[in-house]
């Protein structure tokens, strides 16, 4: 872990930091931040531990940052996140570059655009999706947030084996989310959200179902910027995702002592996060 924090830290804070001379613009906002467990999509980003066996702990700290550029008053942005991973043999970042257009449409916010997910120690992972979402605020229920990404690079994060030359495609995969929050009292904000992965039919073949998760909390405002946020995250189909944590023994008739650990297990999460 300090190896990776010594390559990550450099890669996720110096640029972020380098643009906070431009903040005062309002049309580029930043964010850094640290989190006991990095999960995307209900899934643990930081699976690979002693020997590539899968790591069964539920504190796996990451290093956050990014930042979002507006172009006016236009609805255009352009944004970059990165984060600190180990899933893939070889890489120990996430780069995700994106753009899009934000409008209103009635009283709904709508947010269209496309989003590129980069792995630069090992490019199996990269995967690439267009998304379009719609937000509703109403000051006594809350707001709620319904986004679709779909999937239209060859592979969906490395599943089908694309890029090993499996013959198959993770294209047309789809993600369907649903986020709900509310400020219940001063500064504490509830949070919830509910997705849908529905994996390719390629990916399918390989065993792999399509899974839904689940992400459960709140988050407290300090001002300046600073919060603090717990969720419990988590996903179903636990089976259909396993990794092995201990290879066992293998006594000649059979193996003993095998175990599979799924990162799909839910965890609770704490997540301190600085906007700049």
């Amino acid at each position: 872990m300090k190896h990776l924090l010594r390559i990550a830290l450099p890669m996720l804070v110096l640029p972020t930091l380098a643009a906070v001379p431009m903040l005062a613009s309002a049309q580029l906002t930043g964010n850094v931040a640290l989190t006991s467990n990095y999960k995307f999509r209900g899934q643990d980003q930081d699976m690979l531990g002693k020997n590539d066996y899968a790591k069964t702990k539920g504190f796996k700290p990451a290093i956050q940052g990014g930042f979002d550029y507006a172009f006016g008053e236009s609805g255009f942005y352009v944004g970059n996140w990165n984060s600190s991973v180990n899933w893939l043999k070889g890489n120990s970042i996430e780069s995700d570059i994106y753009g899009g257009y934000k409008f209103k449409a009635g009283p709904l916010d709508m947010d269209v655009g496309a989003l590129t997910y980069i792995y630069p120690g090992n490019s199996l992972g990269n995967t690439t999706e267009l998304y379009g979402s719609a937000g509703y605020t109403d000051e006594t229920i809350g707001t709620f947030t319904l986004k679709y990404s779909h999937t239209v690079s060859k592979d969906y994060f490395g599943y089908a084996g694309n890029k090993n030359g499996s013959g198959l495609k993770g294209t047309n995969t789809g993600y369907l989310n649903l986020a709900y929050s509310k400020e219940i009292v001063p500064k504490l904000t509830l949070k919830a959200a509910v997705g849908y992965t529905n994996m390719s039919s390629d990916i399918r073949s390989l065993g792999y179902k399509s899974y839904v998760d689940y992400n459960v909390g709140a988050s407290y405002d300090f001002g300046n910027g600073l919060s603090l946020a717990g969720s419990v995250q988590g996903a179903n189909k636990q089976s259909s995702y396993l990794s092995v944590s201990n290879p066992g023994y293998d006594l000649g008739f059979g193996t003993f002592g095998k175990q599979t650990y799924s990162p799909n297990k839910a965890r609770f999460i704490v997540t301190l996060t600085k906007t700049l």
